[in-house]
């Protein structure tokens, strides 16, 4: 199976979305489809032996395009997309050049809109202006509302009526039905009225009263909708900001070493892994690299969301589109292209604004029965205004009809979850916490409980050895160089602690055989000049060999009440004992802090025996500590807290940590750490600052919070005009809805439902 996004051309509204998932999920080989409308993609799983243009044609059947691989399509003088001639160009080039088309075209269509409109209210009006009636006939201004009112109808309408069209061929009702419908029924009644006045046919009814033409209707709402779209596209691309943010600090060109000493500036595209490429003082970083000569300071806030440059050496990993602030370096180049942090940042970033929030489920089922519904409303309010309405009954029920046919717009039910994810996941890119999805997102905002693993999350990672103590004759050296002779071959935190101190220490390695690790407890092995099998580890290590420490306890004790990690060396006895301190990340003890005040129960995990574990936790402020848990049983007890009824969230860097970033509600993978484990998050904090927890939960709150504010007007706003539209306020307060401030209306929710989901971009942490 395989999970790739691809665009989608003509979406107007929920609906829209609805009839393209549907569409999708007919397709043999697809797993799930999952349409966003606010960023008018379809992330799409399926059998990778399926064909792409598949799925294209599926989509083509219901009236819309969707585009595959990185084909850009042309468009006509319109801006309407095309079928053929495309041309080759990334997505994002694309989806640029779509969405600015089709802004300029919406602006374009609105000032025409708007001027004729004007002119159409004039003459709609002829009794508050006196000069008209003698100047205009009453046939010539019918005729001219006809000539005003027309090319608003059919031209800066038109994808009201294209989307009509397309949801007609496939026997589904969507907004444009609605728009359609209402402003149709206003302009063909109209016309019928032109017509009869042209040809002088009686135009009186019942009380004297003579049929009217309703032209301003027609047009001004379609105005006013089309108005609304505009707003809506520029304020969804304001939400989208993120991405192209992100797209901007890409570097451009790259200074390559050719030969070990020529320099040559290239096109960033034709750096190739291997390469070697300096980086002077204010340039950005072109690619992902290690530094293989020099030393610098580099800001890397625009993916970290840190503002103090870090300092970097020799062997140190440096990210592509970071600036270089000092010094000048040469680096190997590791990753390029597709491959860089920053390319997965941004399509990480992508995946998650197109991705469904399990909120969003009530409403999508909602939007699918919402037109059929107001159909019948409007069908319903037009039947009983013509047998019950006051004269002349057949103004009431077509104005009725018509309002409720136009305020009854699902898109800000549509817009309601997917904006708010955009922005939120924006924001959170911004800040260095890169949310995989949306479902992540929401199940975030619900966590009570947060298991903080300590070793590289609440601490460093790079403890350093603080003591030696000789046992049973041995002396110190010889402890610190068998010690350092197993440890060279781990990769474990501890082990680099003790065989680092023994470099600066001089210390030549001796020879070790059949070299076992023993995961979570040390390591097992034969070095050379002993005889028997060495050990070192920690106190578990030793107790499943049966090694004694009767006697030594007080050293021990006294260690670990100072919050060092005690591992010991040993054969057949006890040789000696070392320490090792891991110091508190700066932040740390103030992310717990802040974590508290949400209320929220914060646990440390760790591998330490319980006095160490204590002793650590206390000066973070954490009062729940798991102790002496091997990596295998992290997932299991996270389990337990799962099964107690807790929504637990898993911050955790390593390997070992992996299960349990899988296993928990929430996986938070800390971006310093490995791949696996950030593969294994489902929300990565690219610096590792713990404060970054605390954020990413508060964003998370928020983002959930504003969805359910957006969900909360959409359907108040829906429950409350539809009657209203629909002339129920008529018999007691003489109140009907002109269709006129109907269309503004449902302009104005869908705008509102944005503009709300755009103030996440103003949250402060």
């Amino acid at each position: 199976m395989q999970k790739k996004q691809f665009p989608i051309l003509g979406m107007h509204c929920a609906s829209c979305a609805i009839t393209i998932e549907k569409a999708l999920q007919k397709v043999p080989g697809v797993k799930s489809v999952s349409i966003n409308f606010a960023t008018e993609k379809a992330t799409v799983e399926y059998d990778d032996t399926l064909p792409e243009y598949k799925l294209e044609e599926a989509v083509g059947k219901t009236g819309y395009k969707l585009i595959v691989a990185n084909e850009t399509p042309k468009s006509d003088h319109e801006g309407h997309m095309i079928a053929g001639g495309f041309a080759e160009a990334g997505e994002h080039d694309h989806h640029k050049m779509l969405k600015e088309a089709e802004i300029a075209l919406l602006k374009k269509k609105f000032v025409i809109g708007a001027i004729l409109s004007g002119l159409v209210m004039l003459l709609s009006f002829p009794d508050y202006l006196p000069f008209m009636i003698d100047v205009i006939p009453g046939t010539l201004r019918f005729f001219l509302l006809f000539i005003l009112t027309a090319p608003i109808e059919f031209w800066v309408g038109s994808q009201f009526w294209r989307g009509a069209l397309v949801g007609a061929r496939n026997f589904n009702a969507n907004m444009d039905t609605l728009v359609v419908l209402g402003t149709g029924a206003a302009f063909f009644y109209s016309l019928l009225v032109t017509i009869l006045e042209i040809g002088n046919w009686k135009l009186e009814i019942s009380g004297g009263a003579r049929l009217d033409v309703y032209y301003d209707v027609a047009a001004i709402v379609t105005t006013l909708v089309l108005f609304g779209k505009y707003l809506e596209a520029k304020a969804r691309g304001a939400a989208s900001e993120a991405i192209k943010k992100l797209l901007k600090l890409q570097a451009k060109t790259a200074h390559v070493i050719h030969d070990g000493k020529h320099e040559m500036e290239m096109p960033i595209e034709e750096v190739k892994a291997g390469d070697i490429i300096l980086v002077k003082p204010g340039e950005k970083v072109p690619v992902d690299g290690i530094i293989i000569e020099g030393d610098s300071a580099i800001d890397e806030s625009m993916v970290t969301g840190e503002s103090i440059p870090v300092d970097k050496k020799e062997g140190d990993n440096v990210i592509g589109s970071t600036i270089n602030k000092t010094g000048v370096f040469k680096f190997r180049a590791t990753k390029v292209g597709k491959d860089t942090f920053l390319a997965n940042i941004i399509k990480m970033v992508e995946e998650a604004q197109g991705s469904k929030a399990p909120i969003q489920r009530l409403a999508d089922v909602i939007t699918s029965v919402f037109v059929p519904v107001v159909l019948l409303i409007a069908l319903v309010s037009f039947g009983a205004w013509m047998i019950w309405g006051p004269e002349p009954a057949y103004v009431f029920a077509l104005v009725n009809a018509v309002a409720v046919l136009v305020v009854a717009c699902p898109c800000a039910l549509g817009l309601a979850t997917p904006t708010a994810i955009m922005v939120g996941t924006g924001r959170g890119a911004e800040r260095g916490i890169i949310i995989r999805d949306a479902e992540a997102l929401e199940l975030a905002g619900k966590v009570n409980t947060v298991v903080m693993d300590k070793t590289g999350t609440l601490t460093r990672g790079e403890p350093s050895l603080t003591d030696i103590v000789a046992l049973s004759g041995f002396n110190e050296k010889d402890v610190l160089q068998y010690a350092a002779s197993l440890d060279k071959n781990s990769e474990h935190p501890i082990a680099k602690a003790v065989v680092a101190y023994s470099r600066k220490q001089n210390v030549n390695f001796l020879e070790v055989k059949n070299y076992k690790a023993i995961p979570g407890k040390g390591a097992v092995g034969l070095v050379e000049g002993f005889a028997n099998q060495m050990i070192i580890g920690n106190l578990a290590l030793l107790e499943d060999n049966n090694i004694s420490l009767t006697g030594f306890s007080d050293v021990i004790e006294k260690l670990e009440g100072e919050g060092k990690t005690v591992i010991v060396l040993a054969g057949d006895k006890p040789m000696g004992i070392i320490a090792v301190a891991d110091t508190l990340k700066d932040t740390a003890v103030k992310a717990v802090e802040y974590l508290k005040k949400m209320n929220l129960e914060v646990w440390m995990i760790t591998g330490d025996n319980e006095r160490t574990a204590k002793a650590i936790a206390g000066k973070l402020g954490i009062l729940n500590v798991m102790a002496r848990i091997l990596p295998g049983d992290k997932s299991l007890k996270i389990q337990e807290l799962q099964n107690s009824g807790k929504i637990v969230a898993m911050v955790g860097d390593g390997i070992n940590d992996a299960p349990a970033l899988t296993q928990a509600h929430v996986g938070i993978a800390i971006g310093t750490g490995t791949d696996i484990a950030i593969e294994s998050g489902d929300i990565t904090l690219v610096s590792g600052d713990p404060m970054h927890v605390y954020e990413a939960i508060r964003l998370s709150r928020k983002t959930l919070r504003n969805i359910k504010q957006n969900l909360f007007w959409a359907y108040i706003y829906n429950i409350v005009l539809i009657p209203v539209a629909a002339g129920v306020l008529w018999p007691f307060y003489g109140i009907l809805l002109n269709p006129i401030l109907a269309g503004a209306a449902m302009a104005f929710s869908s705008l509102s439902v944005v503009l709300n989901s755009l103030r996440l971009k103003r949250l402060k942490f």
